[in-house]
Protein backbone atom coordinates (compact mmCIF):
# COMPACT_ATOMS: atom_id res chain seq x y z
CA UNK A 1 0.00 0.00 0.00
CA UNK A 2 2.85 2.32 0.84
CA UNK A 3 4.45 1.43 -2.52
CA UNK A 4 1.32 2.48 -4.38
CA UNK A 5 1.19 5.76 -2.48
CA UNK A 6 4.86 6.37 -3.34
CA UNK A 7 4.32 5.73 -7.05
CA UNK A 8 1.21 7.93 -7.05
CA UNK A 9 3.09 10.80 -5.43
CA UNK A 10 5.96 10.50 -7.92
CA UNK A 11 3.63 10.49 -10.92
CA UNK A 12 1.81 13.54 -9.58
CA UNK A 13 5.13 15.34 -9.12
CA UNK A 14 6.22 14.57 -12.69
CA UNK A 15 2.87 15.75 -14.03
CA UNK A 16 3.14 18.99 -12.10
CA UNK A 17 6.67 19.51 -13.40
CA UNK A 18 5.62 18.93 -17.00
CA UNK A 19 2.70 21.29 -16.60
CA UNK A 20 4.98 23.98 -15.25
CA UNK A 21 7.29 23.84 -18.30
CA UNK A 22 6.49 26.70 -20.68
CA UNK A 23 6.68 25.75 -24.35
CA UNK A 24 8.03 28.62 -26.46
CA UNK A 25 5.69 29.81 -29.18
CA UNK A 26 6.84 29.29 -32.74
CA UNK A 27 6.47 32.05 -35.26
CA UNK A 28 6.37 31.35 -38.97
CA UNK A 29 8.60 33.71 -40.89
CA UNK A 30 6.81 35.52 -43.69
CA UNK A 31 8.27 37.66 -46.43
CA UNK A 32 6.59 39.75 -49.09
CA UNK A 33 7.86 41.13 -52.38
CA UNK A 34 8.91 44.41 -50.80
CA UNK A 35 11.04 42.63 -48.18
CA UNK A 36 12.73 40.59 -50.88
CA UNK A 37 13.42 43.73 -52.92
CA UNK A 38 15.09 45.35 -49.93
CA UNK A 39 17.29 42.29 -49.49
CA UNK A 40 18.61 42.79 -53.02
CA UNK A 41 20.43 46.02 -52.21
CA UNK A 42 21.08 48.98 -54.46
CA UNK A 43 21.14 46.82 -57.63
CA UNK A 44 17.36 46.54 -57.33
CA UNK A 45 16.99 50.28 -58.05
CA UNK A 46 18.18 50.21 -61.70
CA UNK A 47 16.38 46.89 -62.24
CA UNK A 48 13.17 48.48 -60.96
CA UNK A 49 13.68 51.49 -63.23
CA UNK A 50 14.08 49.20 -66.25
CA UNK A 51 10.88 47.38 -65.32
CA UNK A 52 8.97 50.67 -65.03
CA UNK A 53 10.31 51.90 -68.37
CA UNK A 54 9.44 48.65 -70.16
CA UNK A 55 5.88 48.53 -68.80
CA UNK A 56 5.26 52.24 -69.45
CA UNK A 57 6.43 51.97 -73.06
CA UNK A 58 4.43 48.77 -73.55
CA UNK A 59 1.18 50.39 -72.44
CA UNK A 60 1.77 53.61 -74.39
CA UNK A 61 2.79 51.81 -77.59
CA UNK A 62 -0.11 49.36 -77.45
CA UNK A 63 -2.53 52.30 -77.36
CA UNK A 64 -0.76 54.04 -80.26
CA UNK A 65 -0.43 50.91 -82.40
CA UNK A 66 -4.05 49.88 -81.91
CA UNK A 67 -5.16 53.37 -82.85
CA UNK A 68 -2.99 53.22 -85.97
CA UNK A 69 -4.37 49.81 -86.90
CA UNK A 70 -7.99 50.97 -86.94
CA UNK A 71 -9.33 51.69 -90.37
CA UNK A 72 -12.65 52.41 -92.01
CA UNK A 73 -13.73 49.55 -94.25
CA UNK A 74 -15.19 52.06 -96.73
CA UNK A 75 -12.12 54.32 -96.81
CA UNK A 76 -10.53 53.01 -100.00
CA UNK A 77 -13.88 52.78 -101.78
CA UNK A 78 -14.58 56.44 -101.03
CA UNK A 79 -11.08 57.40 -102.18
CA UNK A 80 -11.66 55.47 -105.40
CA UNK A 81 -14.98 57.23 -106.02
CA UNK A 82 -13.47 60.67 -105.36
CA UNK A 83 -10.57 60.05 -107.72
CA UNK A 84 -12.83 58.69 -110.44
CA UNK A 85 -15.05 61.76 -110.11
CA UNK A 86 -12.06 64.09 -110.13
CA UNK A 87 -12.76 65.31 -106.58
CA UNK A 88 -9.13 65.44 -105.50
CA UNK A 89 -9.74 67.98 -102.74
CA UNK A 90 -12.46 65.79 -101.23
CA UNK A 91 -10.10 62.80 -101.27
CA UNK A 92 -7.39 64.79 -99.51
CA UNK A 93 -9.84 66.08 -96.90
CA UNK A 94 -11.00 62.51 -96.24
CA UNK A 95 -7.40 61.42 -95.69
CA UNK A 96 -6.76 64.27 -93.26
CA UNK A 97 -9.88 63.60 -91.23
CA UNK A 98 -9.18 59.84 -91.06
CA UNK A 99 -5.76 60.44 -89.40
CA UNK A 100 -4.19 57.00 -89.76
CA UNK A 101 -0.87 55.87 -91.28
CA UNK A 102 -2.76 54.46 -94.25
CA UNK A 103 -4.58 57.75 -94.80
CA UNK A 104 -1.36 59.77 -94.61
CA UNK A 105 0.28 57.53 -97.21
CA UNK A 106 -2.68 57.84 -99.55
CA UNK A 107 -2.76 61.61 -99.02
CA UNK A 108 0.87 61.88 -100.07
CA UNK A 109 0.16 59.77 -103.16
CA UNK A 110 -2.84 61.90 -104.09
CA UNK A 111 -0.77 65.07 -103.72
CA UNK A 112 1.66 63.64 -106.28
CA UNK A 113 -0.99 62.91 -108.93
CA UNK A 114 0.15 63.94 -112.40
CA UNK A 115 3.75 62.88 -111.80
CA UNK A 116 5.33 59.61 -113.02
CA UNK A 117 4.05 56.52 -111.25
CA UNK A 118 7.49 55.74 -109.87
CA UNK A 119 7.63 59.14 -108.15
CA UNK A 120 4.22 58.55 -106.61
CA UNK A 121 5.27 55.11 -105.35
CA UNK A 122 8.49 56.46 -103.85
CA UNK A 123 6.59 59.25 -102.08
CA UNK A 124 4.09 56.76 -100.63
CA UNK A 125 6.87 54.43 -99.48
CA UNK A 126 8.76 57.29 -97.82
CA UNK A 127 5.69 58.28 -95.82
CA UNK A 128 5.18 54.63 -94.92
CA UNK A 129 8.74 54.38 -93.57
CA UNK A 130 8.22 57.51 -91.48
CA UNK A 131 4.97 56.11 -90.06
CA UNK A 132 6.64 52.81 -89.14
CA UNK A 133 9.44 54.69 -87.39
CA UNK A 134 6.82 56.57 -85.37
CA UNK A 135 5.17 53.31 -84.35
CA UNK A 136 8.51 51.85 -83.24
CA UNK A 137 9.34 54.80 -81.00
CA UNK A 138 10.65 53.55 -77.66
CA UNK A 139 11.33 49.99 -78.83
CA UNK A 140 15.05 50.49 -78.21
CA UNK A 141 14.43 51.08 -74.50
CA UNK A 142 12.36 47.91 -74.20
CA UNK A 143 15.08 45.91 -75.96
CA UNK A 144 17.68 47.50 -73.69
CA UNK A 145 15.68 46.47 -70.62
CA UNK A 146 15.48 42.90 -71.93
CA UNK A 147 19.26 42.72 -72.21
CA UNK A 148 20.41 44.93 -69.34
CA UNK A 149 18.15 43.62 -66.55
CA UNK A 150 19.62 40.08 -66.48
CA UNK A 151 23.13 41.53 -66.64
CA UNK A 152 22.41 43.76 -63.66
CA UNK A 153 20.99 40.72 -61.87
CA UNK A 154 24.19 38.79 -62.48
CA UNK A 155 26.18 41.79 -61.28
CA UNK A 156 24.19 41.71 -58.06
CA UNK A 157 24.91 38.00 -57.78
CA UNK A 158 28.64 38.62 -57.99
CA UNK A 159 28.66 41.52 -55.55
CA UNK A 160 26.48 39.58 -53.12
CA UNK A 161 28.76 36.54 -53.14
CA UNK A 162 31.84 38.77 -52.77
CA UNK A 163 30.26 40.37 -49.72
CA UNK A 164 29.34 36.96 -48.30
CA UNK A 165 32.90 35.66 -48.65
CA UNK A 166 34.29 38.93 -47.30
CA UNK A 167 32.14 38.59 -44.18
CA UNK A 168 33.20 34.96 -43.87
CA UNK A 169 36.88 35.88 -44.06
CA UNK A 170 36.51 38.60 -41.43
CA UNK A 171 34.61 36.28 -39.09
CA UNK A 172 37.52 33.85 -38.92
CA UNK A 173 36.59 30.68 -37.05
CA UNK A 174 33.34 32.19 -35.72
CA UNK A 175 31.41 31.77 -38.94
CA UNK A 176 27.65 32.01 -38.50
CA UNK A 177 25.07 31.43 -41.21
CA UNK A 178 23.28 34.63 -40.22
CA UNK A 179 26.49 36.51 -40.97
CA UNK A 180 26.40 35.29 -44.58
CA UNK A 181 22.66 35.62 -45.12
CA UNK A 182 22.67 39.24 -46.30
CA UNK A 183 25.21 38.59 -49.05
CA UNK A 184 23.48 35.41 -50.16
CA UNK A 185 20.11 37.19 -50.18
CA UNK A 186 21.54 39.92 -52.38
CA UNK A 187 23.03 37.36 -54.77
CA UNK A 188 19.85 35.34 -55.20
CA UNK A 189 17.26 38.13 -55.13
CA UNK A 190 19.02 40.25 -57.76
CA UNK A 191 19.35 37.23 -60.04
CA UNK A 192 15.64 36.48 -59.80
CA UNK A 193 14.67 40.13 -60.25
CA UNK A 194 16.94 40.60 -63.26
CA UNK A 195 15.62 37.48 -64.98
CA UNK A 196 11.98 38.40 -64.30
CA UNK A 197 12.40 41.92 -65.68
CA UNK A 198 14.36 40.59 -68.65
CA UNK A 199 11.65 38.07 -69.50
CA UNK A 200 8.87 40.67 -69.19
CA UNK A 201 10.80 43.12 -71.37
CA UNK A 202 11.61 40.50 -74.00
CA UNK A 203 8.00 39.34 -74.24
CA UNK A 204 6.85 42.97 -74.42
CA UNK A 205 9.31 43.75 -77.22
CA UNK A 206 8.29 40.72 -79.29
CA UNK A 207 4.61 41.52 -78.78
CA UNK A 208 5.09 45.13 -79.91
CA UNK A 209 7.08 44.04 -82.96
CA UNK A 210 4.33 41.60 -83.96
CA UNK A 211 1.70 44.34 -83.61
CA UNK A 212 3.72 46.76 -85.75
CA UNK A 213 4.24 44.06 -88.38
CA UNK A 214 0.48 43.67 -88.60
CA UNK A 215 0.05 47.41 -89.18
CA UNK A 216 2.85 47.40 -91.76
CA UNK A 217 1.20 44.57 -93.68
CA UNK A 218 -2.05 46.55 -93.86
CA UNK A 219 -0.15 49.65 -94.95
CA UNK A 220 1.52 47.74 -97.77
CA UNK A 221 -1.81 46.31 -98.87
CA UNK A 222 -3.39 49.77 -98.96
CA UNK A 223 -0.47 51.30 -100.85
CA UNK A 224 -0.65 48.57 -103.49
CA UNK A 225 -4.42 49.03 -103.70
CA UNK A 226 -3.90 52.75 -104.26
CA UNK A 227 -1.30 52.17 -106.97
CA UNK A 228 -3.61 49.70 -108.69
CA UNK A 229 -6.32 52.36 -108.54
CA UNK A 230 -4.08 54.83 -110.36
CA UNK A 231 -3.19 52.24 -112.99
CA UNK A 232 -6.81 51.49 -113.89
CA UNK A 233 -7.57 52.18 -117.59
CA UNK A 234 -10.30 54.74 -116.86
CA UNK A 235 -7.77 56.98 -115.11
Amino acid sequence: MSLLLFIQNEVSGIADAVTGISVPETYEAKMNIWDLALKGGWIMIPIGILLFVAIAILIERVIVIRSAGKEDATFMNRIKDYIHDGKIDSAINLCRTTNTPNARMIEKGISRLGRPMNDILVAVENVGNIEVAKLEKGFTWVATSAGAAPMLGFLGTVTGMVRAFFDMANAGSNVDISLLSSGIYEALVTTVAGLVVGIISLLSYNYLVSQVNGVVNRMEARSMEFMDLLNEPNN
